[in-house]
């Protein structure tokens, strides 16, 4: 299950410099056990690159980061993809993280999301709404209209250009709730190893 979870395609991927690097990384950070989320060159301190990436069950620690840098910088030093000079910054993709996968649309559900088109839907390129599920090729969304009505939109996972959940009190909510989940989990696996364990 965590080997399909870490090779899981991405549906929203860069272009231009921003998809060669993606291209160089995400075989090492696979390598490493990471995935790649998202990767992003701006103008941000002479030039910086933003390489966002996690473990397969969403998490990423500062050590994570660490890691990931010391093995990606040298590959970026050889494969010098850049025409100048850069900082690498190497992060986690926060509470309101970019959707890139199905797996993180499917987790999203339920929680307030921004979606992005590569061309109009109805007029619309912008989207803002309540994941409300996945169907085969199609992401729905749904938001509350003038008069407090709900309406629904099925937007089409290949046109989308640029996903993210926004930050709400019920978004932070269920990540501390499921990050102590996840320390109950690790706790309990390592109290049972230790019971386990017994010297001869």
């Amino acid at each position: 299950m965590i080997v399909d979870t870490l090779r899981e395609d991405r549906i929203v991927t860069e272009t231009g410099l921003d998809a060669r690097i993606a291209h160089i990384v995400a075989p090492a950070l696979l390598a490493m056990g990471y995935r790649l989320v998202r990767v992003l060159v701006s103008g941000r301190d002479g030039c910086t690159v933003q390489i966002m990436a996690e473990r397969p069950d969403g998490t990423m620690t500062v050590d994570d980061c660490e890691a990931v840098s010391r093995n990606i910088a040298p590959l970026l030093d050889v494969e010098d993809p850049i025409d100048r000079a850069y900082r690498l910054e190497v992060s986690s993709p926060g509470i309101d993280r970019p959707l890139v996968r199905r797996s993180d649309f499917e987790r999203g559900t339920g929680h307030l999301a921004k979606i992005e088109l590569r061309r109009p839907l109805d007029g619309r390129k912008r989207f803002r709404g309540t994941l409300a599920g996945l169907t085969d090729d199609t992401v729905r969304l749904r938001s509350a209209e003038a008069g407090g009505s709900e309406s629904e939109v099925a937007l089409p996972l290949d046109d989308i250009v640029e996903a993210r959940l926004v930050l709400t009190d019920a978004l932070i909510e269920a990540t501390l709730r499921d990050t102590k989940r996840r320390q109950r989990e690790m706790e309990k696996h390592h109290s049972g190893a230790g019971r386990n364990t017994r010297s001869d």
